[in-house]
């Protein structure tokens, strides 16, 4: 069976285990099913995924020139304190930033490779924590706009980290962390504008992941450099296929590849 198609990052449910779904324009495969199967994946060539043209792919599946257009490009998608929809002020579309901006966001704890400080829409939890590969996490403010979590998350990235390491992630070399004890200790490190938004009740939420083999020297496939490869599927974790010779894949980093899946 051969699938065909440009990459995006996996659609996922949240279920025991974690269900990872690649879907193509024509069709989908339910990726949890190719668990111990031996896969094929070509690179086929490029598509930008804003204005869908067969170009080279700059970053986030855009090419050059819509990746410094589009407004879902902005500086702030990364670096969350640059919001200004609240202040009315645009950067690139401002009824397109206000959309994203000016609804609630979460600023949370997860454990993946370490313990992490990151940001999230509320709409994307539990997503953003399967797509980082996170074991267990837990909310600890929840705010009305993306620039009071970015403001927070710079305030506690001087205690916490702000990255994850993806060679421990995939290893699976974490250890469980008590995040309720790490969000008391990171309380003090709120922001003024952020305290009142501080979350103290809830539980952490555990995320499962169809890895039946994890790698012990993960190295990661340059499928553009390679053209092709095939190999047997153990494992997905993060956004991440994981094979049994170690290979590990990134789905996300490979967005806007057109490929070829042959089962």
């Amino acid at each position: 069976m051969v699938y065909s198609g440009v990459l995006t990052k996996m659609q996922t449910e949240f279920q025991n285990p974690i269900q990872y779904y690649l879907v193509f324009k024509n069709d989908f495969i339910h990726v949890n099913q190719l668990l111990d199967k031996f896969i094929e994946i070509k690179y086929v060539g490029e598509e930008c995924l804003s204005c869908g043209l067969q170009k080279d792919i700059y970053r986030q599946g855009f090419c050059k020139s819509c990746f410094f257009d589009m407004p879902s490009a902005g500086d702030w998608i990364m670096r969350p304190e640059l919001s200004t929809a609240h202040l009315d002020k645009e950067d690139r579309d401002l009824d397109y930033e206000k959309k994203i901006q000016l609804q609630p966001h979460i600023v949370y704890l997860a454990n993946s490779s370490n313990v992490k400080v990151g940001v999230t829409r509320k709409s994307q939890v539990p997503t953003r924590w399967i797509d980082q590969g996170a074991h267990e996490a837990i909310e600890i403010v929840e705010v009305p706009n993306r620039y009071l979590a970015g403001i927070t998350e710079v305030a506690l990235k001087d205690y916490v980290a702000d990255k994850t390491n993806w060679r421990k992630m995939l290893r699976n070399d974490n250890a469980d962390e008590d995040l309720k004890a790490w969000r008391e200790r990171l309380k003090i490190h709120i922001p003024e504008e952020a305290k009142g938004y501080f979350i103290d009740y809830n539980e952490e939420t555990q995320l499962h992941f169809p890895v039946h083999q994890y790698p012990e020297k993960p190295k990661s496939l340059n499928l553009k450099k390679e053209g092709r490869y095939s190999g047997k599927l153990v494992g997905v974790k993060g956004q991440y296929f994981i094979f049994e010779d170690d290979t590990v894949f990134n789905i996300r980093a490979n967005e806007g590849l057109v490929v070829e899946v042959i089962i």
